[in-house]
């Protein structure tokens, strides 16, 4: 299982140095994909955690690591980058109603961000089983289901972006395909 674990460690670190990166605003251009390339790496990490049995660590109760991470600045980081397309619409539960709700992709990833900054402090104080738990429980409580609306709401961003073409480009690029 600590192999799980570690896996899991060096994902939530690369996906936090993503979205940090996208925050900064550096290369906007490659913000979708690079989104969509770490969210959906996150999840499949994320996957292993829903497939192994129970992580129950030996104690009961949370070992205090100190105040929780401050992920607003990185919130509003990723809003700026993404205004305009940030927000979406999604039904809140699809198996049990049909209400549907607002949401944003930048709250999503940073609501990601936060449950795996918190797995990562235990994980770095040397308490591996209780970031596996954490990062399980929050898998399937939460973060799974923010990772997993983001990445739709982001592989939606950029079909449009690829495919929603004036037609005259769409019938040019058709006719140079079948010239080949």
């Amino acid at each position: 299982m600590l192999g799980v674990a570690h896996a899991v460690a060096d994902e939530a670190r690369s996906f936090l140095t993503t979205v940090t990166e996208v925050g900064s605003g550096t290369n906007p251009e490659f913000a979708i994909p690079l989104l969509l390339l770490a969210v959906s790496d996150l999840l499949a990490a994320g996957s292993r955690l829903g497939a192994i049995v129970d992580v129950v660590p030996p104690e009961r109760y949370e070992p205090d690591i100190g105040p929780d991470a401050d992920v607003d600045p990185l919130r509003v980081a990723l809003a700026n980058t993404l205004e305009g397309i940030d927000d979406y619409t999604e039904v809140v539960d699809p198996l049990l109603d049909s209400e549907v709700t607002a949401s944003t992709v930048s709250g999503d990833l940073v609501t990601v961000a936060g449950a795996l900054v918190q797995g990562l402090r235990h994980y770095e104080s040397g308490h591996e089983l209780e970031a596996l738990w954490w990062w399980q429980f929050s898998y399937l409580s939460h973060w799974g289901e923010r990772a997993s609306s983001a990445l739709r709401v982001l592989q939606t961003m950029l079909a449009h972006l690829r495919l929603d073409v004036d037609d005259d480009v769409a019938a040019e690029a058709e006719y140079d395909a079948l010239q080949l």
